[in-house]
């Protein structure tokens, strides 16, 4: 069973993503903002695949992921925006994959599960 910390900063957009990802056969562990505990998230629950909510300019997306990368270099780090231009900076900012919202689930699942393998 492939593991996902899933970080969405809309409620109702979380609950909806955990929902189709356990039906889809996912361990989720879903989390609305990333707080100082969330390396120590990373280490307990060992999750194959991490997404990131990008909003806006992604401040707050970007500084995390560099936090990640500098613990765990080979964890898969996946950007979910709305943001029309996230196609052209996710691989820029360090994202190893996006996924354009308003989410299309069985791209969802292809992406997680292609970085889940890795």
């Amino acid at each position: 069973m492939e593991t996902v910390i899933v970080q969405e900063t809309d409620e109702d957009v979380l609950y909806i993503l955990s929902f189709a990802l356990k039906e889809e056969g996912f361990r989720v562990y879903p989390i609305q903002h990333c707080d100082d505990h969330f390396l120590n998230m990373i280490e307990s629950t060992r999750p194959h695949v991490v997404m990131l909510d990008y909003k806006l300019k992604g401040e707050e997306a970007l500084g995390v992921l560099q936090q990640i990368k500098a613990k765990y270099r080979h964890l898969p780090v996946i950007a979910s925006s709305c943001n029309s231009n996230i196609h052209a900076v996710y691989d820029q900012a360090g994202f190893d994959d996006y996924i354009p919202k308003p989410f299309d689930l069985d791209l969802l699942y292809d992406t997680l599960r292609k970085h889940s393998y890795m």
